[in-house]
């Protein structure tokens, strides 16, 4: 959204820029909103600050799958505000870095972490190659999923990401054994 704003700009389309800045802003108002969260609800009993981000993130993209077509904007903005607030929630997994929205940094963190294990042969390192290559096929899976069943389910094909945002709300509960 960032580039095609700048293009629009550049090219003096002031209405189709401002079509792309409400997204953008969406997306910078949820980074906020999830440092809010993190602040304040960090050191609460109960539920954690990111199954909070989880349960947010359901309720937009639930509502987004109820929108009709002539909503698209503030539907989009909507779908930027929630990987704002994922992105920012959930930036590691077992200790590393991930990008939770794309798969492009996950490639070449997880071809990086190859490297170093064809390198030193260690173990962890390449368990850590392993995780980046499994997110990635979780990425693909799900986009060719989506492609599937879109045609059949329209907008409301969303749900299905929210499907999956419970089953990691539920994996969230479950307590590392010690």
């Amino acid at each position: 959204n960032i580039v095609l704003f700048g293009e629009r700009l550049f090219h003096g389309d002031w209405a189709g820029a401002v079509k792309y800045l409400f997204p953008i802003l969406a997306f910078a108002l949820g980074v906020l909103v999830a440092q809010v969260m993190r602040h304040r609800i960090r050191d609460r009993r109960g539920m954690h600050w990111r199954q909070l981000v989880l349960m947010v993130e359901m309720l937009l993209l639930l509502a987004v799958g109820l929108m009709p077509e002539t909503w698209n904007a503030p539907a989009n903005a909507a779908v930027s505000f929630a990987c704002a607030l994922q992105v920012q929630a959930f930036r590691k997994v077992n200790g590393y870095a991930y990008a939770s929205t794309m798969c492009i940094g996950n490639l070449r963190s997880g071809m990086e972490a190859l490297e170093a294990y064809l390198r030193t042969r260690d173990k962890p390192v390449l368990r850590a190659a392993l995780q980046y290559f499994a997110v990635i096929l979780l990425f693909m899976v799900g986009a060719g999923l989506g492609s599937i069943i879109s045609p059949w389910l329209g907008i409301r094909a969303i749900w299905v990401c929210c499907v999956w945002l419970m089953i990691s709300f539920g994996l969230m509960l479950i307590k590392p054994q010690e």
